[in-house]
């Protein structure tokens, strides 16, 4: 089966967020197969896409769950389609999913997601959330997913090294930080940690985009906008809220193509 690792939300190599994505083949292959292929991938998620009746079925795997909403391994995966030949250029994807229909177009050299809104309320922090953060933040949040957690500025998002082990305990996927920008051009900045999930720090995460568009629409008065993912890699976004679904637009790069043996 043919297997790709692709920097997605990059426009160069070794930026934005890695994923791998398998084309399955007509092969029959089980849930232990795909998480075992991830395991051997070590990356924070692997897709694997099949085609089904003119579209495409398609899951997302870390190294040590499936998960249920993944951005950045939606758009790597849209990219692989596009270099393979099997999606035309301007042409839009429809993928079935855990999370519904969600479909990825290329378009004027980038490639849109749309995505479900995943609105979160305010919560009151779970046990151990602040003292794993080592922060004071502004507000917490939670959806179905993940808490979001406000900071006062830029600097205090940017400069986090939380305690993984104590973010481990928490049950959810994962914790979205964020704060308004204050590097010009951009509007607000994340970083996304999921130790429960296998993943230390995520380098760009669309799904928490997903939250963060709903968060900051009425807090900054705009549905439209550039978001910086302050990890180490780094990342660029252009995010639109559109009622109940976020639109988020990015560039991938292919970095090695292979042959998976089964």
């Amino acid at each position: 089966m043919r297997l790709f690792q692709i920097d997605a939300f990059a426009d160069a190599p070794f930026k934005g967020n890695p994923a791998a994505v398998c084309l399955l083949d007509a092969a029959s292959v089980d849930e232990k197969w795909m998480q075992d292929v991830a395991a051997e991938m070590n990356l924070s998620e692997t897709a694997f896409v099949r085609r089904e009746d003119g579209d495409w079925s398609l899951r997302w795997f870390t190294p040590t769950v499936e998960i249920a909403l993944c951005g950045h391994a939606t758009l790597a995966t849209a990219h692989a389609l596009l270099e393979e030949g099997l999606l035309a250029a301007g042409d839009t994807a429809a993928f079935h999913t855990k999370s519904g229909v969600l479909t990825a177009k290329h378009e004027g050299g980038l490639i849109e997601l749309d995505f479900p809104a995943t609105v979160a309320k305010p919560s009151p922090p779970p046990d151990g959330l602040i003292e794993a953060l080592g922060t004071q933040p502004v507000r917490v949040s939670l959806n179905q997913f993940d808490y979001l957690v406000e900071m006062a500025n830029e600097d205090d998002v940017r400069s986090l090294m939380p305690d993984f082990a104590m973010l481990r305990r928490i049950q959810v996927r994962g914790v979205i930080v964020t704060s308004r920008a204050s590097t010009p051009g951009f509007d607000f900045v994340s970083r996304f940690f999921a130790p429960g999930s296998g993943i230390d720090e995520d380098p760009v995460t669309g799904s928490a985009h997903c939250a963060l568009a709903p968060y900051w629409a009425p807090r900054l008065g705009k549905t439209v906008f550039l978001a910086y993912q302050a990890s180490p890699r780094g990342g660029v976004l252009r995010v639109t809220l559109a009622g109940d679904r976020v639109r988020m637009a990015g560039r991938a790069v292919t970095i090695l193509r292979g042959e998976l043996r089964v």
